[in-house]
């Protein structure tokens, strides 16, 4: 049965540490693909494909997993609940424009990756609504409460919010003189987390042999604005990583070479999972 949230909790000992994939859903209702215009492979042109198998090691880390079923095209939740698209939703309300909704990328998606569009027609405001409330919703009830749950035990909690990025992407947009980045570290500029996790965590990937950047051109969203709260000892980092390194991008299948990276990936998460015990010992709980 397709859930709209799925928690895997640690199988060792807990460590405070979150790791989410809100982009590899890849159920595609009979229901839903019969309303779009697209073929199934289009379709899933924006999901951040398979980011969860190479998260599959985290429970027995002592990580936790959140991730979903449901497919990006269907409902983002890294939008906010609020950003739908009065181009593609009947009657929505003007007040969620944005960049991201101009471009057709808003909660209840418009278009898929390079712009093609998703449906022939417009949907209604009881449609858009309704996945936001039976999909959106708990996803982000669900990770607050782990978090904050996580926050009050240990006295800090570390989401890593894990996606995907097309190659072609990448490319475009890279700075002059520099090499592409294979990993992208998004903390919204010190917002969402605290500079010495980014840090720590950018220290993880250089040393598996990765490429990473800043901040550019992806800084962080909605996921990790909302979730990142360092004042508090709430830390959320997005981790963009590079299709490339793992996956048959045209296709949407693993790669060849897709058990050597996923075993990267492994020792990568085990680094960042002793974060949270950076510290060392028992850590003091958190004021509320």
């Amino acid at each position: 049965m397709p859930q709209a949230v799925r928690i895997i909790e640690p199988v060792t000992a807990p460590r405070g540490v979150v790791f989410g994939s809100p982009h590899s859903g890849r159920h595609y209702s009979d229901a839903f693909l019969a309303s779009v215009q697209i073929d199934a492979l289009t379709l899933r042109s924006s999901e951040d494909a398979f980011v969860d198998l190479l998260l599959a090691d985290v429970p027995h880390q002592g990580g936790a997993m959140i991730t979903t079923d449901v497919p990006r095209a269907y409902v983002d939740m890294n939008r906010a609940d609020t950003e739908l698209d009065p181009l593609l939703v009947d009657g929505a309300p003007r007040g969620g424009l944005n960049p991201r909704v101009g471009a057709g990328l808003g909660v209840v998606p418009r278009v898929v990756a390079g712009g093609r569009p998703i449906y022939a027609d417009r949907l209604t405001l009881a449609e858009a609504r309704h996945r936001v409330q039976t999909c959106w919703r708990p996803y982000h009830q669900e990770l607050g409460g782990l978090l904050g749950g996580y926050r009050r035990r240990f006295g800090k909690a570390l989401l890593f919010d894990v996606h995907s990025m097309p190659s072609d992407a990448v490319q475009s947009r890279l700075i002059r003189n520099r090499a592409r980045p294979d990993i992208i570290l998004g903390d919204r500029h010190g917002a969402s987390c605290g500079p010495d996790i980014t840090a720590a965590a950018e220290a993880v990937f250089r040393d598996a042999g990765l490429r990473v950047a800043r901040n550019a051109p992806f800084a962080g969203a909605y996921i990790v604005q909302r979730h990142g709260q360092p004042a508090r000892g709430q830390h959320a980092l997005q981790i963009e990583i590079d299709r490339g390194l793992y996956l048959d991008e045209r296709r949407i299948t693993l790669a060849p070479d897709f058990g050597a990276f996923q075993a990267l990936m492994s020792d990568v998460t085990a680094a960042l999972i002793a974060l949270g015990a950076a510290d060392g010992g028992a850590m003091p709980l958190a004021a509320e």
